[in-house]
């Protein structure tokens, strides 16, 4: 699903390296999980992998489905299957919301040369999503993050990701500010979107997450790099002991 083999990623602005020679595979129908210490290079992944301007790739590539992520403009690794969960979502005053998720939805199906959503079907589909993820529909009449909640605006993310079903899911930090309740409903769509050909990669600070999303694999990163995977009982190890000792154990 998605392959990145040795990719290196600096700064344009200041020259700084930030990713140093990362290597990840992700399956299809597999979560995988990256934990790490502030200035890892975790959310400068995701980024790069969505395409955000201010990075330079200066070795290394990142394929999804066999096709060249990084040669792509980001509209296009969207309608590739690519979606990014964002840990501050965006305000978008005045674009409401349903305005936008039709907007994005057909912007996509056009771009895979599918028919456009009619409006009925449209309007079916995201009640019926919204109300899985427990969104109130006032949410819906609103514009696009104005004036939501932390919760608010990370459920709204979800239920994008419902709408667009992606194939490959990037998480970043999607718990950051959450409140217990509010991190189990986004959680619960997380899971009701896990299938055999979608892949996730969910970055987190937090063992707490992954109690309610149980990846199947989990990554430590280390100043630019994946020093340690293993299973879901990486995280644990991790929240008992912290990064000091797997750095130590690497260095």
């Amino acid at each position: 699903m998605l392959e990145i083999k040795n990719l290196h990623v600096k700064l344009e602005e200041e020259d700084k390296a930030i990713l140093k020679g990362v290597n990840l595979t992700v399956e299809a129908g597999k979560v995988h999980a990256i934990m790490g210490p502030n200035g890892s290079g975790k959310s400068t992944l995701s980024y790069v992998l969505s395409g955000k301007d201010g990075y330079e790739v200066t070795d290394g590539s990142a394929t999804l489905l066999g096709e060249d992520l990084l040669s792509m403009d980001p509209e296009q690794r969207a309608a590739a299957g690519l979606f990014l969960a964002f840990q501050y979502p965006v305000e978008i005053p005045g674009v409401g919301n349903m305005t936008f998720l039709r907007t994005a939805v057909n912007a996509q199906r056009k771009a895979r040369g599918e028919e456009e959503m009619s409006s009925a079907d449209f309007l079916k589909l995201v009640r019926q999503k919204a109300k899985e993820l427990e969104i109130d529909a006032d949410m819906l009449k609103r514009p696009v993050n104005t004036g939501f909640s932390g919760g608010e605006k990370k459920r709204n993310e979800i239920l994008q990701m419902a709408m667009l079903e992606p194939k490959m899911c990037i998480l970043d930090e999607t718990d950051s500010g959450l409140d217990v309740d509010a991190m189990k409903l986004v959680a619960q769509g997380v899971n009701a979107l896990r299938d055999a050909g979608r892949g996730f990669l969910v970055i987190t600070h937090y063992q707490r997450l992954l109690n309610h999303i149980q990846p199947d694999v989990v990554h430590i990163m280390s100043e630019g790099r994946i020093i340690k995977t293993g299973g879901p009982e990486l995280a644990l190890e991790v929240e008992e002991n912290g990064y000091a000792d797997l750095k130590a154990e690497v260095a």
